[in-house]
């Protein structure tokens, strides 16, 4: 039995997670959901060269929003940074959906936020840093990233929370 295989005491055997990123995420007690199906005419990311674009990902649990509205009036600033962080784990579903394993990912390039923003709030680089922070205990030192945190007035489904990035991978 390998080491990422763990015999349980009636003799079932836990699935093997061979990949380093994704074993940090469980460590993290997260988990790569299935890839968010596209909410109008495009797909969740594209290759080109050895570079991964993903489209911007919304914080959907199971398919649905957890919450909805403006940052600074409906959410909270400090929910909307757990949201961020939801949304780079779809954003890295993504990313595996088209190269296959994080492993190959060697540097997080770029993340860009957006954040629905009531008209009083200012606080948008607070809220990206949701993603940037979970990035860098993910990829470590190759999670560090350029990043705009943007505030706008309304994203796509009234989410409060959309990010997308972009990799480079080998």
């Amino acid at each position: 039995m390998s080491q990422d295989q763990a015999a349980t005491a009636e003799g079932h055997v836990e699935a093997e997670v061979s990949s380093a990123v994704e074993r940090r995420l469980a460590d993290l007690g997260l988990t790569l959901p299935e890839v968010a199906a596209p909410v109008a005419a495009y797909v969740p990311a594209v290759v080109s060269g050895s570079t991964v674009y993903t489209s911007g990902q919304l914080p959907f649990v199971s398919g649905k929003l957890p919450a909805t509205g403006k940052v600074g009036a409906e959410v909270s600033a400090e929910d909307a940074k757990k949201h961020a962080e939801v949304c780079v784990i779809n954003a890295l579903a993504a990313v595996k959906a088209q190269i296959g394993d994080l492993d190959r990912v060697t540097r997080i390039v770029k993340v860009v936020g957006f954040v629905a923003s009531d008209p009083q709030f200012t606080g948008q680089p607070g809220v990206v840093n949701g993603a940037s922070e979970l990035l860098g205990k993910i990829f470590g030192e190759a999670g560090t990233h350029a990043r705009s945190a943007v505030g706008v007035a309304v994203l796509p489904l009234d989410a409060p929370v959309e990010v997308e990035l972009i990799a480079d991978f080998a």
